[in-house]
């Protein structure tokens, strides 16, 4: 039987590719996750690639067998999660003050803002993107509206 290519439905974090591919491949799923990430921040194809791949690779549930059928179907699903993250994020921030599920989401935006601002700010020390200059105004912006988010939460 020969070896295929599938999105993954037990390890997935989003559409799946990273699971199916570390399967495929026999490797850790976080290193593919790595993987996308850092060809995304530092050459800027990850993301592009990942939303191609989960357009063009088949679920591993899936009944198609036809490229097009493969492609109408994910898009579907690709559209399915996208409203049902919009609704989970909407129902987050409809919740009252106290509540625990908006505090965490609130917690991991500030979270990911400042190590945004740290990458971009160690970025522009040493380097690393030399076709972008920022200098450090934008880093130093993305680390303090970071911190006002999560010491903000805890008044």
């Amino acid at each position: 039987m020969e070896k295929r290519l599938y999105r993954s439905q037990k390890d997935r974090m989003i559409w799946g590719v990273c699971g199916g591919l570390a399967h495929y491949f026999n490797i850790d799923p976080v290193v593919v996750r790595l993987i996308f990430v850092l060809t995304t921040i530092f050459w800027g194809f990850g993301l592009i690639v990942y939303i191609i791949l989960a357009i063009v690779v088949p679920l591993e549930s899936s009944t198609t067998s036809q490229p097009r059928e493969t492609i109408v179907e994910n898009v579907q699903e690709m559209k399915e999660t996208a409203q049902n993250l919009g609704m989970g994020i909407q129902a987050n921030l409809s919740h009252d003050e106290g509540s625990n599920a908006r505090e965490h989401l609130i917690t991991v935006v500030g979270i990911v803002i400042v190590l945004i601002g740290v990458l971009i700010l160690l970025a522009s020390v040493f380097s690393w993107f030399h076709w972008w200059s920022w200098a450090f105004a934008g880093p130093i912006i993305l680390i303090a509206v970071g911190l006002l988010i999560l010491f903000a939460r805890r008044k």
